[in-house]
């Protein structure tokens, strides 16, 4: 395994200085519930520092927060079922599973949209990879983001580096497997990040690095995208722990983010 390196950076998509609005990245988010109704918020913060627009599609339970949320932020807009495949049509990528429940619906949403957008870039997180039936990523432009028991429950393997590269080559798909020492596979080679530190044990954490992931890969390649989306959590936490120990949040983190980016770019 090769270590994933800080010039990674630099090959990001750039805004040209004559863009406009929905040139520059434009991201569909499918989550929450009525449990979980604050998980997809951390991953929109992380991706609207880095992208044009983000989409938010959740269940009619989460109405009265995201009233609350919009009201104190124009960060996304949301999107009702009904108008759910127009915008997926339109978008760049679709990240999806941040705060989604198990049940029937939600597999059925899930593996219906994987099926009705075969070209179309995603990210699946959480209960995304809890519902998926795994015939509806073989050979797509597909970036899953398990921890280690999601691997498992998924795939029926350990979770280690030999079995994460043999799924990539089996699906042709990227997955970054989450750990102390992440792993970030294609279906050619892997790559690792052991930069991080323990205050990403915090909720909401694996939410904001979905959601930087997905942002990037909007407009970058998805492999780069995983890379880099991998590396940059872990500098900004190492960044936070300068002025707050261990002791920073999912939402310090998000926020972060650019600013651990224009630092190590440099």
């Amino acid at each position: 395994m090769k270590p994933i390196p800080n010039q990674i950076f630099k090959k990001l998509y750039q805004p040209p200085a004559k863009s406009h609005k929905w040139d520059n990245g434009t991201l569909m988010i499918i989550g929450g519930s009525k449990k979980y109704h604050g998980a997809p918020w951390f991953s929109i913060m992380a991706a609207s520092h880095f992208i044009d627009l983000v989409f938010f599609n959740s269940v009619p339970e989460n109405s009265k927060l995201i009233s609350e949320v919009k009201s104190k932020t124009a960060q996304f807009s949301f999107i009702s079922d009904k108008e759910l495949n127009k915008y997926i049509r339109e978008v760049d990528a679709v990240l999806m599973g941040p705060g989604l429940n198990i049940n029937q619906a939600v597999k059925k949403k899930v593996n219906n949209i994987l099926k009705n957008f075969p070209n179309k870039k995603f990210v699946l997180d959480a209960d995304a990879l809890n519902v998926l039936d795994k015939k509806n990523i073989k050979n797509k432009k597909i970036i899953l983001t398990p921890h280690r028991k999601e691997f498992q429950r998924l795939f029926n393997l350990d979770a280690n580096q030999a079995n994460v590269h043999k799924m990539c080559k089996k699906y042709g798909i990227i997955i970054v497997l989450k750990g102390l020492k992440d792993i970030v596979c294609d279906k050619k080679t892997c790559y690792y990040n052991s930069v991080g530190n323990q205050g990403q044990t915090k909720g909401g954490t694996g939410d904001v690095l979905a959601g930087i992931i997905a942002a990037f890969s909007c407009k970058s390649d998805q492999l780069l995208s995983a890379q880099a989306g991998t590396l940059l959590i872990g500098l900004a936490a190492n960044d936070l722990k300068k002025t707050h120990g261990f002791n920073f949040n999912a939402t310090e983190l998000a926020n972060q983010l650019p600013l651990s980016l224009k630092k190590h770019s440099s």
